[in-house]
């Protein structure tokens, strides 16, 4: 089989592909450890240390809590640049034999 040398159009086309998929390798890990500041479920949450110094961290977690029927108990907070305040939501709070207090606003 006789083999003919590569045109110069095929040899930059193939070039700027294998660019493009080098460029959109490389950006895409740089948005992977982004996280929110106030981030939860059913069982509990987080809430980024800078948001707690400026908005009512407490109130976030009742009424994040109370979204699911259940009270929140504060677990940590690690008071430094990137840290987090933590909580968990649970069904009722210890020593009591009844159901959480339903507020409506």
């Amino acid at each position: 089989m006789l083999m003919t040398k590569p045109s110069f159009f095929d040899v930059v086309s193939k070039a700027v592909g294998l660019m493009a998929v080098g460029v959109a390798l490389a950006a895409g890990p740089a948005r992977a450890d982004w996280v929110p500041a106030f981030k939860g479920n059913d069982t509990g949450g987080i809430i980024a240390y800078s948001l707690a110094q400026t908005t009512e961290a407490r109130q976030l977690a009742v009424d994040h809590c109370a979204s699911y029927g259940k009270v929140v108990k504060f677990l940590a907070v690690d008071a430094r640049y990137g840290g987090y305040l933590s909580f968990s939501c649970r069904w009722v709070p210890y020593g009591s034999a009844q159901r959480p207090l339903r507020t409506l606003y």
